[in-house]
């Protein structure tokens, strides 16, 4: 036992306990047990560890079997509501408060001491929910994946409210600019500040107190992510965010300030025009949605998902894929097997090497989409990929129907087709009959294991935000 633990003192408390039932003071006690009264009450109050020799002694004045003052239950309820208080004011949650603890003194009432516990649990209940580990990191994404796939990706109050900042802006047609971006956070009362010292953990810093969204620089490459963060640092005030607490409450405010941004950026009555008269002259492409608007090519992908099915009575499927195989993004609402693990879970799962989204990495020319048809257990689908590189790693954007709906497309001429018999591991998991029995058992390769696999995200206000270092910025800004 270590000094201060809750061991020592629940031993304490036994020791005051049956003391008390014996009407005997400090003095009297220590006298008996060779401890002046002093050191006695250090042990009652946990912050020494008695000796052997003295624990018999004690439990043989006190008239008790050691065992029985070595247990590890309270010996009474007002003292377990004194050790849970105890607990909790150690704990370093509480202890990064910097605030006073409390001494249950005899005179504080229960009723003081349950109330200040429920507050501790309380305040335990909320740090839980806000950190995410790996397995409520995936649990959170994927009840929010299968909760817009029930909505078909669609989110009509904020496809009406981003119309309307649009036109307020004074925009009617093509691509938003950088100037109507402006003019939109003036409206709501905000500054575009361009700083080239944003901490690391931030894409984008909203100062409240003076009206001003911090971003970074202006002439960083692809300018188009500047209004798409602005926009989104708008959003959070437009739709009455306030910050999270939990995960799951965080997950979802950053889906709505996404959906937001990319519905200003491709604003839905211009975007539904745009994509039906493609429909109907049968030459769909992400690739001119993209150029209409001047946004990214994923952006452009994921924009078609929450217009396909709402206005163009399309399902489909959209896969965000590393250079490794493994899958960053999906949505599905025209049943392709995406991978998953136990928990129903499919960010990190290798997509089937067969599919347009892997083997659009061998190609020579990647100018352009890549197309194909392919056969899965759930039928016949039809592909556009698009790789492009990041500095970290290469990925692949695929959008995808199912072969019925591939009609309205440019590039269902294709002749690429293939066939996948994913999940099962004979379709492009399992090695050969022949090199498995050249190999197996004869090697021992290293595996790469990524630290965010074991990390939870680290805590605070917003989940991977140093506080510190945002305010040190805000300070650092305010008077300039």
């Amino acid at each position: 036992m270590n000094p201060g633990s809750p061991d020592l003192a629940t031993l304490g408390h036994r020791i005051r306990h049956f003391r008390g039932e014996r009407a005997l003071t400090l003095d009297q006690l220590g006298e008996q047990v060779g401890l002046a009264g002093s050191q006695l009450s250090l042990i009652e109050n946990g912050k020494r560890e008695p000796k052997l020799s003295t624990l018999d002694a004690l439990a043989a004045a006190l008239g008790v079997a050691l065992s029985d003052l070595l247990a590890r239950e309270a010996p009474s309820p007002r003292a377990a509501l004194e050790l849970e208080l105890g607990r909790a004011q150690a704990s370093p949650l509480y202890q990064a408060l910097g605030l006073p603890t409390v001494k249950p003194s005899r005179g504080l009432p229960d009723e003081t001491i349950e109330a200040l516990l429920g507050l501790h649990r309380e305040l335990q209940r909320r740090a839980t929910e806000a950190i995410a580990t790996p397995e409520e990191a995936r649990r959170a994404n994927t009840e929010l994946r299968e909760r817009m796939r029930a909505r078909g990706n669609f989110l009509p109050e904020i496809e009406a409210l981003a119309e309307e900042r649009v036109r307020a802006a004074g925009h009617r047609q093509g691509a938003l600019t950088h100037r109507e971006v402006s003019v939109m956070a003036e409206q709501l009362g905000f500054q575009l500040i361009y700083v080239d010292d944003l901490p690391d953990s931030t894409r984008s810093i909203t100062d409240l107190e003076n009206g001003r969204i911090y971003l970074p620089p202006a002439s960083i490459p692809g300018g188009h992510g500047l209004r798409s963060m602005a926009l989104q640092a708008m959003a959070h005030r437009l739709l009455g965010h306030t910050p999270p607490a939990s995960y799951d409450e965080f997950l979802w405010q950053r889906l709505e300030i996404n959906y937001f941004a990319a519905a200003c950026l491709m604003p839905r009555e211009a975007s539904v025009a745009f994509l039906q008269e493609a429909k109907k002259e049968k030459r769909l492409a992400i690739e001119d949605f993209r150029d209409a608007f001047g946004v990214t090519h994923e952006a452009a992908a994921l924009r078609f998902t929450n217009l396909g099915t709402a206005e163009l009575d399309m399902t489909m499927h959209f896969l965000r894929v590393n250079g490794d195989g493994a899958l960053q993004k999906g949505y599905e609402n025209d049943g392709l097997p995406l991978p998953t693990d136990v928990t129903g879970s499919i960010e990190g799962q290798w997509v089937c090497k067969k599919w347009s989204a892997r083997r659009a990495f061998g190609q020579t020319n990647r100018t352009t989409e890549n197309y194909q048809y392919t056969d899965t257990p759930a039928g016949t689908f039809w592909c556009a990929t698009q790789t492009g590189r990041t500095d970290a790693a290469e990925f692949s954007i695929s959008i995808g129907v199912p072969f019925a709906q591939a009609k309205w497309f440019r590039g269902r001429e294709t002749t690429v087709r293939a066939e996948s018999r994913c999940p099962d591991e004979s379709c492009c998991r399992a090695a050969p009959v022949d090199l498995s029995s050249q190999w197996a058992g004869r090697a021992w390769p290293s595996a790469r294991l990524h630290a965010h696999v074991l990390s939870p995200l680290p805590s605070g206000t917003f989940p991977g935000v140093d506080d510190a270092e945002v305010y040190a910025f805000l300070e650092q800004h305010a008077g300039q």
